[in-house]
Order: C-alpha cells, then sequence, then structure tokens
C-alpha cells in the first residue's frame, strides 16, 4: 500500500528518539510520532512521506502505555518545555541512558565500554533556579481554551515559546519547573503589564516595549532577581512596575532592566538598570560560594550541578601537585570548585564578561591558586607559551552543545596530557570528539551519564581519558 500524506493510520509505538519523538514502523518504514510513549497505541495522521521515513500527527490514544503517567502540568503536549512530563520518571532516565549509549556505538563508533545509568534528579519539580519567559502579542490559545468558548486576549501573551514557533507565546499562569514565588512574579508583572497597556516587543515592526521577564532564585539562601529585558530605557513605565511587584512578591531581593536595543529577541541587554537590591544574588556549590548577575551563565539546576561536579572532580582524581586546565570556563564554577584539590587551575573563557564574574567569584571565595585567561580556545591553545607557566597535568573540557572544534581537538592532542575529563551536554558532538581522541592514544576509563533537566531529553555525560 503507498503511503500518502493525510493517510490516517494506526500506529504501536516502539521507542524514543533524541528530541523526545516517539517511533513507530509501517510497511518497513520508521515514523516520527509526537506525544507519544512507547508502549502506547495511536491513530495517526501522516503528514510527511520522505523516502527513509515518515512524520505523523497523534490523533488521539488508543491504548495507553504503561508507562504513561498523568502530567501535572497542564500545558503539556502544548508547551515546548517539559515534552517528556507524560512519561514515568523512570522511564525517562532509561531512554535517557539508551541516546548516550546510541550515540557512542552510532556516532563515535566506539563499543565495549561500561556506560552506568544516569544519576536521577531527587527533585523533578520545581528544580531550575533560572526561568526565562517571553513577551509576544501574538498569544497561542491551547484546544482547551479554544474548546470552553472563553474569549482571550490574543494580543498578549507572558510564557513560554510553542514548539516550533519563535513567534507563538502560551500565557502561562503556572509552570512547575521553578518555585511558587516564580508563578507569582508571573502574575504581577503580568497584571501590570495589562493594566498600564504596556505593549510586549514584536519582530514583525520591532515596536513595542517588553521582551523577557527572566527570574533566577538561589536555591542555597532563597534569593530572588527579576530582570525585566525591554527595547528601551523608559523608567516612567518600568517605576510602577517595580512598585507592584515590590508589594505583590516581598521575596524579590533584586530588580534589573536589561535594554535590548537590538532587533535579535535575546534576554540579554547592552545596558542594566538597576530598580532594587544590588543586582546579583548569591548560590553556593559545595563549599563555594557564586555571585549570579543578570546576564552571567550558572548551572540552572543547582543540586545536579553539584553531584555533576562532584563526580567530574571524582573522575579527575586530582592531587595537590596537579595542573589542570579548564576549557570553555564560563562564570568559573568548575575552575573554582577543583581548586581545592589541585596545584592551579587555568581556565579558558572567550566570553569577556564570563572571565569578569570569574574573576570576581574567585575573589569571593579567597582563591589564589586559579588564573582565568580570555580569548577563544583554539587560539589560547595556540599561544599557550605566552599565559601558561607549567605544564598541564589534567585537561577538563566543558564545551557548548556543538562541541570542541576539530582544530582545537588537534591542539588538546598535541599537549599529550594524561588524564581528560570531559563534561557535555549533548552526548552526539561528545562522541563524535571523543572518538577523534580515542583514534590518538587515549582510552575511555570511566563514563557517568547525570540527569539535569527531568521530563526534557537533555542529558548531560562525564567522561574520563587517559593517555
Amino acid at each position: 500500500m503507498k503511503i500518502k500524506k493525510g493517510d490516517e493510520v494506526t500506529l504501536k509505538i516502539d521507542s524514543l528518539a533524541f528530541e523526545g519523538k516517539a517511533i513507530a514502523r509501517l510497511n518497513g518504514l520508521v515514523v516520527f510520532v509526537n506525544d507519544a510513549v512507547p508502549g502506547d497505541t495511536v491513530r495517526a495522521a501522516i503528514t510527511k512521506v520522505k523516502s527513509q521515513y515518515l512524520e505523523a500527527k497523534n490523533l488521539g490514544l488508543l491504548e495507553p502505555s504503561d508507562l504513561r503517567v498523568e502530567p501535572r502540568c497542564r500545558y503539556v503536549g502544548s508547551c515546548g518545555g517539559c515534552k517528556m512530563q507524560h512519561i514515568d520518571y523512570s522511564a525517562q532516565l532509561s531512554f535517557k541512558h539508551s541516546h548516550v549509549i546510541d550515540s557512542f556505538e552510532r556516532i563515535g563508533k566506539i563499543t565495549g565500554v561500561e556506560i552506568p545509568p544516569p544519576v536521577g534528579a531527587e527533585d523533578i519539580f520545581l528544580y531550575r533556579n533560572k526561568m526565562e519567559f517571553s513577551f509576544s502579542d501574538q498569544r497561542w490559545l491551547t484546544s482547551a481554551e479554544i474548546e470552553s468558548g472563553e474569549e482571550y486576549d490574543k494580543n498578549f501573551a507572558l510564557g513560554l515559546h510553542v514548539p516550533g514557533r519563535y513567534d507563538k507565546v502560551l500565557d502561562i499562569e503556572e509552570c512547575w519547573l521553578q518555585s511558587g514565588e516564580s508563578n507569582r512574579i508571573l502574575d504581577s508583572v503580568r497584571r501590570s503589564a495589562k493594566e498600564l497597556h504596556i505593549k510586549p516587543y514584536t519582530t514583525r515592526s520591532h515596536e513595542g516595549f517588553l521582551r523577557f521577564l527572566v527570574i533566577k532564585q538561589s536555591r542555597a539562601t532563597g534569593e530572588i532577581m527579576v530582570n525585566v529585558v525591554a527595547s528601551a530605557n523608559r523608567q516612567d513605565i518600568m517605576q510602577p512596575v517595580v512598585e507592584r511587584l515590590r508589594k505583590d512578591v516581598p521575596e524579590v531581593s533584586t530588580i534589573v532592566n536589561n535594554i535590548n536595543r537590538r532587533k535579535a529577541q535575546v534576554a540579554v541587554g547592552d545596558e542594566e538598570i538597576l530598580y532594587y537590591g544590588d543586582g546579583s544574588i548569591t548560590e553556593r556549590i559545595g563549599p563555594f560560594t557564586f555571585r549570579i548577575s543578570a546576564n552571567s551563565f550558572f548551572q540552572t539546576n543547582t543540586g545536579q550541578a553539584e553531584k555533576l561536579y562532584s563526580i567530574a572532580k571524582e573522575f579527575g582524581e586530582l592531587s595537590t601537585d596537579d595542573i589542570v586546565l579548564d576549557l570553555y570556563s564560563g562564570t568559573g564554577t568548575m575552575t573554582i570548585y577543583l581548586s581545592d584539590s589541585a596545584k592551579r587551575v587555568y581556565g579558558i573563557e572567550s566570553v569577556e564578561d564570563a572571565v569578569k564574574d570569574a574573576k570576581e567569584n574567585a575573589h569571593i571565595n579567597n582563591i589564589d591558586n586559579v588564573r582565568f585567561v580570555h580569548g577563544d580556545v583554539l587560539e589560547q591553545l595556540n599561544k599557550r607559551n605566552v599565559w601558561l607557566e607549567e605544564e598541564p597535568t589534567v585537561l577538563y573540557i566543558d564545551p557548548p552543545r556543538s562541541g570542541v572544534h576539530p582544530k582545537a581537538i588537534c591542539e588538546i592532542i598535541d599537549l599529550q596530557i594524561q588524564k581528560i575529563v570531559y563534561v557535555s551536554c549533548n552526548p552526539a558532538t561528545q562522541a563524535r570528539d571523543i572518538a577523534a581522541l580515542t583514534g590518538q592514544g587515549y582510552r575511555i576509563d570511566r563514563m557517568q551519564p547525570v540527569d539535569m533537566f527531568p521530563h526534557t531529553y537533555h542529558i548531560e555525560n562525564v567522561v574520563r581519558l587517559s593517555l
């Protein structure tokens, strides 16, 4: 039977692909299906026909999987955040484990290495210390909202994006990823914007004021930062929003207003106005304290970050004679976390503001055996003789999702460092990079995935290699 776009079929879901898409099979072809769980039987409509695969829209559940659970959030299926919340957490960990194994076997061509199950999270809700919500003048209505027959203001939304739509935003009243205070902040800012008729910024005409609402909350101290990202410095607009927010949510510690005048939709400003507090909050990982500003990066799950760093430190088997090189060091969290177990730690980071934060964090913790180098990793490795006073004995790598540049891999191999600990948020690019290292004299000693983000398809992985 020839399959055409629009055909309705019954599918038995076999497994999950990376990014949370469910997989079924039809006439020998793989079918990718949205919002389904392995073990489900669904009715689906074919939406795309390719020579190697099909895509289908889930029209309805015929028989539920034993792995399916009732999601806590009412926006599951519409929101792009928690794509796996309808799957039992132990099954989520199993799928993420399979993804790491598949990445190393299929992409890295690496077999015969023990890959333990992921270290799971104790808190699978309310675990994030940072949430970034978008303003939009194009509100997306959920099926439940449409079916209710109620009238909604479609010209205003404050919430999270619909998957695949940069312009459409769900107006969210509660999110189960951050604290209850976060939801109260959402409500306060939304009410201020609506009552004061403050317009969301639109990418179509580049008009409007409100762009993003970023909430950061310290797990250690409970301090809360609110950052309203706007298109202009309008203190006459911001002041009443700030006053109401302080009244509605007195737990808020500091309020800032980042000004982004660029067309690019990013929640980072070129200018920052401080309205309340000192513009920062304090977080802790292990014995170390970190100052977090509006635009500084920090691991968004503090509890799991401590587990991740502890595993990474253990894998390094550091001694007080070791000289450690930490690539992609960011705001210095890993560099500082390693400092009490090594003679000296060097961090390389390309973002200048992150390097400034890293130096400040070292100062806060009274640490004098770390040095932060600003610059591109490849360039700084090329001219390491200029700034590197001692031969490194242990290398730590924690790159962005794209992994390490192939030329930087060559520089790493040229260093001939005995031990490498590679931390990654993307097992696919990690497997690619490690394949290059194992082809040049390195072997994998240990591996440990860590689940930083329950209900999402993301998984961190730590690998120890030796020369």
